[in-house]
């Protein structure tokens, strides 16, 4: 027998907790649902060495003591048809009703293709946080960190924290991109209180403008790192290359709902109202999903959502002025930490893009489409499910359509046998 609850939230990120927390309070039943074991998404990740911050404790501990909302960890959905959801845990699988539907699913790291990349010692940015806040040991490591973007700054200071020799950073951005978006600061009091802090927390590691690791070298693993600068092009002996270039909406879930979908530069994000609403009935979404905005708009729209996803008049518009606001901030991030050509231009025909299944680069050029270049080389066919390579490819301009299908994660098939004839199940096939 299916459970029931007056709203489900997807995610317990920022977002996810506060529509949680704000959905629990108007008196309904709340389902929060997360695939790891701990809250906090990846932005409050759980580190094994260092407590989260004390706004996060504060935040998580609330949401999930409340007495309104189930907290259901290690769960994943499998499946989806209107009004409920397939979801897998360790044990077993069950179907789960809603009245209405949080999609609080968050972003995942965008990973450009280079010569070198898939050399072991070779990460993102925000999985190299990930690996360090998970044990990874990094103690006396020599550490670069590349990319475009603020989490360049979160990953190094996370990598400095864990004992890594952080020896620079390198951001694609070019200087005098940098110092017009650091005038427009004084908007955002906070955010510069923020960037303050991670530079104290690096003080001595030097940040270059307009640089770009162009590849990685080494046998077995990680040895060294070609890098181009404004000026000259240098070599640097390393153990640990983090190399990321921002965030793309993980809208897997929203897309086999039915929920309209809109660009973001090169990647797609969620459409929704002012309530956060989206195109399916009953269906909300915040954060991420909805256009990378940091955690200021994350918070922000999870409470939009979860009061919307009650019926609630109260308390939104003032929750939507602020939104604003801080969508005004994701708007100048992405304006000067855009992915320049040069990144773009990196990946040679012999690169692999789809690690999965080693697709070369040079291995797409006769396919104009995703289902052709699928079914020659197998390209997001993978355990990734095209996660990794279609947004590489979607920034490079090729191969379009490459995405996820359902069953969005790998799923035991005693779950996919739940799956009605007239449900999930042809979905699952095609």
């Amino acid at each position: 027998m299916a459970e029931r609850y007056d709203v489900v939230v997807i995610g317990s990120g920022p977002a996810g907790l506060t529509a949680a927390h704000a959905a629990a309070r108007q008196g309904v039943r709340v389902g929060l649902v997360d695939a790891q074991a701990l809250p906090g998404g990846q932005v409050w990740r759980h580190d094994v060495r260092f407590s989260a911050p004390a706004f996060a404790r504060r935040c998580m501990q609330a949401t999930l003591e409340h007495i309104k909302i189930d907290w259901l960890p290690q769960t994943r959905v499998v499946g989806a048809e209107p009004g409920r959801l397939l979801v897998e845990d360790p044990r077993s699988a069950r179907w789960l009703k809603y009245g209405a539907l949080v999609l609080a699913t968050g972003a995942r790291e965008v990973l450009l293709p280079f010569p070198g990349w898939t050399l072991p010692g070779v990460t993102g940015a925000g999985g190299l946080q990930a690996l360090a806040k998970q044990g990874w040991p990094l103690a006396g490591k020599r550490v670069v960190v590349a990319g475009s973007g603020p989490l360049l700054l979160a990953a190094a200071a996370t990598a400095r924290r864990h004992g890594a020799r952080v020896l620079a950073v390198f951001e694609q951005a070019e200087r005098a991109a940098m110092l017009r978006f650091t005038r427009g600061l004084w908007r955002w009091p906070a955010r510069v209180l923020q960037a303050a802090a991670l530079r104290t927390q690096l003080a001595g590691v030097p940040y270059h403008f307009g640089s770009v690791v162009t590849a990685a070298q080494g046998e077995d693993a990680l040895r060294e790192i070609e890098v181009s600068g404004p000026h000259r092009q240098r070599r640097i002996a390393c153990d640990q290359l983090a190399v990321g270039f921002g965030l793309a909406p993980n809208v897997e879930l929203a897309r086999m709902l039915g929920c309209q979908l809109e660009a973001e530069g090169a990647q797609q994000r969620v459409r929704v109202d002012a309530r956060q609403h989206t195109s399916v009935p009953t269906v909300y979404a915040a954060g991420e999903v909805c256009g990378i905005g940091g955690r200021d708009s994350a918070l922000i729209e999870g409470a939009i959502a979860g009061l919307a996803a009650t019926g609630a008049r109260t308390g939104i518009a003032s929750l939507q002025r602020r939104r604003a606001q801080a969508r005004a901030f994701a708007r100048q991030l992405r304006e000067t930490f855009a992915i320049g050509e040069r990144v773009r231009a990196l990946a040679q025909p012999d690169t692999l893009v789809c690690r999965c299944e080693d697709v070369t680069l040079g291995a797409l050029d006769a396919h104009v489409d995703a289902r052709g270049a699928k079914l020659a080389t197998r390209c997001g066919m993978g355990p990734c499910q095209g996660r990794i390579c279609a947004t590489a490819l979607a920034e490079l301009g090729r191969a379009a359509g490459i995405a996820a299908r359902p069953p969005l994660f790998p799923a035991r098939l005693e779950s996919l046998a739940l799956a009605p004839a007239d449900g999930v199940a042809p979905s699952l096939a095609t």
